[in-house]
């Protein structure tokens, strides 16, 4: 049986790029049987990439068979992941986030989990030497995973290892970096098509803070303000997608990459009360701002408290 590749729901750009590479790996030098898949349609961001790297859009699933064989990159959490995950095949887990619990494997398996900024970092150094064969779109997709990731290095979570690694496959590629980013970014900040329900759940995980089940969103843009004009719509769609999503509340923070800091949407009295509670901050009105804020895994997930 072909190995399914793939990252979370909702992918991003390294939920959608570092299946591809890691499916090109196993078929073209383990001589395995693999592709990448998505579970669900991927970001403005991760469309650009395919687009600027000649990739087919991977195969949207919405549940794996029973006894399928799989990989997961980029999440090994239950929530992000089908709802049968547990009943397939995994064969192998490479991610840069916290351990959660609660996958369960048929035997013993190969398990990569590093703290680093990107899970394309960890695919490069797992591929090592065979990345000379990798062709250029795989290596194009492992830049971008990394820049998105690390905000062109401004994130908190960026290491040395992922600046090194993104140096090297863009001196390989030819590529500005500050150039390319700025491309991306651009893709990435251009979301008037998507509905206020959709952005709630773009780039969106979910966490439970001392009993409260939350939707922790995030925007990066590099042009808040086509995000923020829409504040008023936004709030008012917070109560419908929490409760078809069986949260308490949703949380947005808007990144402004540029500036380096986020913008939390205050809709409620609760809300307001998780926002000083976890950030020490004072909120006075619909929306509160908080400098250098930029990492969700670093910088909000840790510091959450529930009101």
């Amino acid at each position: 049986m072909t190995i399914q590749v793939f990252g979370h729901k909702s992918p991003d750009t390294d939920s959608t790029g570092s299946p591809i590479a890691w499916a090109w790996y196993l078929k073209e030098v383990r001589g395995e049987d693999a592709k990448a898949v998505l579970l669900g349609e991927p970001n403005t961001e991760a469309a650009f990439m395919l687009q600027r790297w000649g990739l087919g859009k991977p195969e949207i699933i919405a549940d794996v068979d029973e006894g399928a064989p799989v990989v997961i990159v980029d999440t090994n959490n239950p929530a992000e992941l089908p709802a049968s995950i547990n009943k397939a095949d995994i064969r192998g887990i490479v991610d840069h986030h916290k351990l959660v619990g609660g996958l369960e494997t048929k035997g013993p398996i190969e398990i990569r989990i590093e703290p680093l900024a990107c899970t394309a970092t960890i695919l490069h150094k797992m591929i090592g030497k065979d990345m000379a064969r990798a062709p250029e779109a795989v290596k194009g997709a492992m830049l971008t995973c990394i820049l998105s990731d690390t905000l062109e290095f401004r994130s908190p979570t960026t290491t040395q290892e992922d600046r090194a690694v993104a140096h090297a496959l863009a001196e390989e590629l030819g590529i500005d970096i500050a150039d390319y980013a700025a491309e991306m970014f651009a893709a990435k900040s251009d979301v008037s098509a998507f509905s206020e329900a959709e952005l709630l759940r773009m780039d969106s995980k979910e966490y439970a803070v001392d009993g409260t089940k939350l939707r922790v969103s995030v925007l990066e843009t590099t042009a808040p303000a086509q995000v923020l004009d829409r504040k008023d719509a936004l709030m008012a769609a917070m109560k419908d997608v929490a409760a078809e999503d069986g949260a308490d509340e949703v949380l947005l923070f808007v990144v402004d990459i540029l500036k380096e800091e986020a913008t939390l949407l205050v809709p409620n009295d609760r809300v307001k009360a998780i926002a000083e509670a976890s950030f020490g901050t004072s909120v006075s009105g619909d929306h509160v701002v908080l400098p250098g804020v930029m990492s969700r895994k670093k910088q909000i997930i840790p510091v959450l408290k529930a009101a």
